[in-house]
Parts: C-alpha cells; structure tokens; sequence
C-alpha cells in the first residue's frame, strides 16, 4: 500500500462490492448445483470465487486499517497474522486453518488450472460462501 495506507482508516470501508460479490457467488452456485455436468458454469463459479475471495481479504483488511488506531500495523501484517486477528475480533466464522484452506484454493486457480483443480475448488466453495457471508454480515453491523 505505500505512503497512501493511513488515509484509509480515515474513511469508512465500503463493504457493497463485497455483497454484490458474494450474491454472484451464491447465484453461481445454484446454477452449478442444478447441473453439475455444465463445464462453463463450473468454470464461472471459480472465477466468481477468486473475485469473490479477493475482495473479501480486502474489505477485512480495509476494515481493521479502519477501526486500529495504528493502520501501519494492520498493513504490515502477514495475511495469517490478518486472518488471526480477525478471528480475534469475532469477524470470522472459521479461524486460520479455513482460511489458509481458501487461500490455497485460490492459489491453486491461478497457477495450474485443471479438471481436478477445478472440482478441489468447486468442493471448497459452500464452506467459503459460509464464510464470507458471516465476514459480510459482521462488517456490516460494525460499519453500521
């Protein structure tokens, strides 16, 4: 983040994309589990995990920048240090190891996707959905 990182605890995070995110998830997910034989759905989900994943790690972040006193140590932070805190606060579902379970999967999509990438992910994806509605619904009523 730079020079430009503590000027984001001066403003409250935005937490609309991650809805809008996490609701193409969610109708990505029944389109895959009405046919879990249509490859370009399953694909789309994936994609919509990534996307969905990413913003979800940046609005936690956003909003422990936003609620330190101290944003140059929430930058700072590893992301199982960012995830840990998080748990700390009560912002999760699941602790660490959920979340080092997203991660890789969200590695695994950009490094060597397959068939049987593909399906690892897809399996991983009611628990994320899980998760990040908990995340989005929390950083809601604290950002309220």
């Amino acid at each position: 983040m730079g020079a430009g990182a503590g000027l984001m605890s001066d403003t409250k995070p935005d937490i609309t994309l991650l809805s809008r995110a996490l609701e193409r998830l969610i109708e990505g997910w029944a389109r895959y589990e009405a046919d879990t034989s249509d490859i370009q759905i399953r694909d789309g989900l994936v994609q919509r995990f990534e996307f969905t994943y990413e913003i979800a790690h940046k609005s936690l972040k956003r909003y422990l920048e936003y609620a330190s006193p101290n944003p140059e140590t929430v930058d700072a932070m590893t992301f199982s240090e960012l995830i840990r805190t998080a748990s700390e606060q009560g912002l999760l579902l699941g602790e660490w190891p959920e979340w080092r379970t997203f991660r890789e999967m969200r590695g695994k999509t950009s490094h060597a996707y397959s068939e049987r990438v593909a399906l690892e992910v897809v399996a991983g994806i009611p628990r994320f959905i899980d998760e990040a509605r908990v995340l989005r619904d929390r950083l809601a009523g604290r950002l309220a």
